[in-house]
């Protein structure tokens, strides 16, 4: 298997993690995973070789293991028994599985803050969604994927419900992981700028079955998208395909990309 090497480059020209402070150890190495991972670097489905790993970060096998079970909560790794420890892989069956999910525990937890929500809990979510905003007027994608899932985080966190907030934090990973790489496949600048906009107003607004609906239609179409790019990525091979050899294939490859890449809601 190959080996993966991350981070600045030696003098042979592979790259390696930066060698951190020891009182920052599993902060700094969960961190260097979590870009690597969404960065594309070690792709989805890649198996991490813990002595590999350790010899890159310069640090024992202990703070690196708590680093991979930090990960293995947040839903970017699994232990695949008897293959060890991998990146999450990228599936069509996986996306229906925790989109269908999301609708059903977001609108749960709606139903929970519903007769509670107040001024704080306005000024949270359009402090969260102000933030979202900015992310994307600055092009930021790694920053507008954090701050899209904080902005759907907020009402879990505001519910204090313990159970419904661990359900939410085990698949968001997954999510950062697919926005991620379609984001990456497509140049896309994270989500439409407007793509939230009834999303929040519904949350703040009177009528809940409004926010119910609201809810069913916006995740029905990130799912929608999400799925036709990893239909594509199945179909098409892993290497880099040759240019089309005619002006026609050509045009014809760039509609297709063009149709891809529309922002996700």
């Amino acid at each position: 298997m190959k080996e993966v090497r991350l981070g600045e480059r030696d003098e042979r020209g592979a790259s390696r993690f930066a060698r951190v402070p020891k009182s920052t150890f599993r902060a700094h190495i969960v961190e260097g995973l979590r870009q690597a991972i969404l960065r594309g670097d070690i792709e989805p489905g890649s198996q991490l070789i813990e002595a590999n790993l350790a010899d890159q970060f310069g640090v024992s096998r202990g703070p690196l293991r708590e680093a991979m079970r930090q990960l293995i909560d947040e839903g970017l790794l699994v232990t695949v028994p008897y293959t060890g420890t991998h990146v999450v892989d990228l599936s069509v069956e996986d996306v229906r599985e925790i989109y269908s999910m999301r609708v059903n525990i977001e609108i749960f937890a709606f139903e929970q803050i519903w007769m509670r929500r107040d001024e704080q809990f306005r000024q949270g979510l359009v402090g969260r969604h102000d933030a979202l905003t900015q992310c994307i007027d600055a092009q930021d994608d790694a920053a507008s994927i954090s701050a899209e899932l904080q902005l759907h985080g907020f009402v879990y966190e505001a519910t204090g419900h313990r159970i419904l907030l661990k359900t939410w934090e085990s698949i968001r990973g997954r999510l950062q992981l697919y926005w991620a790489a379609h984001h990456r496949a497509h140049g896309i600048r994270g989500p439409r700028r407007d793509g939230h906009d009834d999303y929040v107003r519904t949350a703040l607004g009177d009528n809940l079955e409004d926010l119910r609906q609201e809810i069913t239609s916006h995740m029905a179409r990130g799912g929608s998208q999400t799925e036709a790019f990893l239909a594509t990525r199945v179909q098409e091979p892993i290497a880099r395909p040759s240019p089309p050899s005619t002006v026609n294939e050509a045009g014809a490859s760039a509609s297709r990309r063009a149709k891809l890449a529309n922002s996700r809601s």
